[in-house]
């Protein structure tokens, strides 16, 4: 049995990562701003707490309940994201900012709190898109939210050198298209090939099983070509 922390729980991925890391016998701290659809599932071995990955006093939070109820962290899924489509020269800095303080700075903070509880043996594993590879198709839109991700992928591969004598491991999973509610908020009408619940289980296997093979890896999960 393993003690694993997912963010952005409360719909898609992070949602369906919940039940099936339960489902396979293990403990799981479940991180939302809205932790309802979590708890009302009363999932035994789960706890949920509404959590903003902005809030230094939120991350403080899961700091302080690790120390009282766990001691340990085998795996961090930092899934939480937030999409922004809009043109460039429309997007405000204020909401640049807003993207990057999710899809970066918040996993950072996150991320600094959860290592002193990690040993050798333990993964990290940051949850970025095919929009953030270099050379990759890109969308016009998504300046923010793209290059938020690219900026998670270097971040990745930096800390697996710098922890890479100590532990944890540190991979990074760039996703295509997957079928979920914040894809269909920001492009409406768009069918991905994938569903939320299929690519929960690709990240559920890779993160309990990959770090031994795996370390500040960059891996496209995508169906798509290119």
């Amino acid at each position: 049995m393993k003690n694993i922390i997912i963010t952005g729980t409360s719909r898609g991925i992070g949602y369906h990562m919940v039940k099936l890391f339960i489902e396979a016998g293990h403990q799981v701290l479940a991180l939302s701003r809205n932790a309802t659809p979590i708890s009302d599932l009363d999932l035994e071995g789960c706890t949920s707490f509404s959590f903003d990955i902005t809030k230094i006093k939120d991350i403080v939070n899961v700091s302080e309940f690790i120390q009282k109820n766990w001691n340990r962290v085998d795996i961090l899924i930092n899934n939480s994201g937030i999409l922004l489509n809009k043109p460039f020269a429309k997007t405000t800095l204020e909401e640049f900012k807003n993207v990057y303080d999710v899809n970066v700075f918040g996993v950072v903070a996150l991320t600094q709190v959860i290592l002193p509880f990690m040993d050798n043996t333990g993964h990290v594993v940051n949850i970025s898109s095919m929009g953030g590879i270099q050379g990759s198709s890109k969308f016009p839109g998504l300046s923010a939210y793209s290059s938020s991700k690219g900026a998670l992928i270097t971040l990745t591969e930096i800390l697996a050198e710098e922890y890479k004598k100590t532990g944890p491991s540190f991979n990074v999973l760039a996703l295509g298209a997957v079928q979920t509610e914040m894809l269909e908020q920001s492009f409406p009408g768009y069918k991905a090939p994938i569903t939320a619940k299929e690519m929960a289980l690709y990240i559920l296997d890779f993160s309990l099983n990959r770090n031994k093979l795996y370390n500040g890896k960059v891996l496209q999960v995508s169906s798509s070509t290119p």
